[in-house]
C-alpha cells in the first residue's frame, strides 16, 4: 500500500530524512517511533502528501506519488486518505456534522449524502447527540472522535494519526485507540506516530527513527 525508496527530505541545509526506504502491505497497522526531531513527523506528511521528498520515490497504493502535481496530489489523498492529528485541527466555528462534512464537500458529494454519512460516522464515535456542538463545546476526547469521523468521511483505505493521544487523558487516550483498533480489524492501513511505547506497541510492526532513518529492518 505504502513504499518509499531512499526518501530524504531537506529544509534547506538541514536534512529530516536520509535515504529511507521501507513497505507497508494493505491492512498493516504500523507505528513509527523515535525521539523528538528524528524525522516521525516529515514521514509522515511524505506519506500523506502534504509533503514531497527531495529525493527519492514514494508509491501510494501503485501510484508513484513522488512527482505528482498539486492537484493529483489532492486528489490521490482525499480518495486513499485520511489524517487524525494531535492537535484535532477542527474549525472551531463549525458544528462536529459540518466538520465531518468538510472533506467530503471538497470530494463533490452530495450534500444529503454528506450529512447522512456524517451524522452515522458521529453516531459511530459516540457523538450522535452532539453534532451540532462546535469544538469548543466539546472535550479534548470528544474533539478527537470528531477528527476521527472527519479521517473516515471519503472512506479511505489509509488512516495516518499523528500522536493522537497526545492532548488526552488516560481514559479518553484508551477510547481513541479502541477506534484505532476497530479501522485496522475492518482492513484499513494504519500508520500511527507516537512517543509512547505503551501505544506502539498495539501495533502489528514498528518502524523505529533516529536522526532522519530506520533504526532497524522494516
Amino acid at each position: 500500500m505504502i513504499r518509499f525508496e531512499g526518501v530524504e527530505r531537506f529544509y534547506g541545509d538541514f536534512q529530516a530524512l536520509a535515504g529511507v526506504s521501507f513497505e507497508i502491505g494493505k491492512g498493516e497497522f504500523v507505528a513509527v517511533m523515535g525521539p523528538s526531531g528524528c524525522g516521525k513527523s516529515t514521514l509522515l506528511n511524505i506519506v500523506g502528501l502534504l509533503d514531497r521528498p527531495t529525493a527519492g520515490r514514494y508509491f501510494v497504493d501503485g501510484a508513484d506519488a513522488s512527482h505528482l502535481t498539486d492537484a493529483k496530489r489532492t486528489l490521490l489523498r482525499r480518495a486513499k486518505i485520511g489524517f487524525v492529528f494531535q492537535a484535532f485541527n477542527l474549525l472551531p466555528r463549525l458544528s462536529a456534522l459540518e466538520n465531518v462534512c468538510l472533506p467530503m464537500s471538497y470530494a463533490g458529494v452530495a450534500a444529503h449524502e454528506r450529512r447522512e454519512r456524517a451524522e452515522t460516522l458521529l453516531a459511530r464515535v459516540g457523538l450522535k447527540s452532539k453534532t451540532r456542538r462546535t469544538p469548543l463545546e466539546l472535550s479534548g476526547g470528544e474533539r478527537q472522535r470528531v477528527g476521527i469521523a472527519r479521517a473516515l468521511a471519503n472512506e479511505p483505505g489509509v488512516i495516518l494519526a499523528d500522536e493522537p493521544t497526545g492532548n488526552l487523558d488516560s481514559r479518553s487516550s484508551a477510547e481513541i485507540l479502541d477506534f484505532f483498533k476497530e479501522l485496522h480489524a475492518e482492513g484499513r492501513t494504519v500508520i500511527l506516530v507516537t512517543h509512547d511505547a505503551g501505544i506502539g506497541s498495539m501495533a502489528g510492526r514498528t518502524l523505529r527513527m533516529k536522526d532522519g532513518r530506520l533504526q532497524q529492518n522494516p
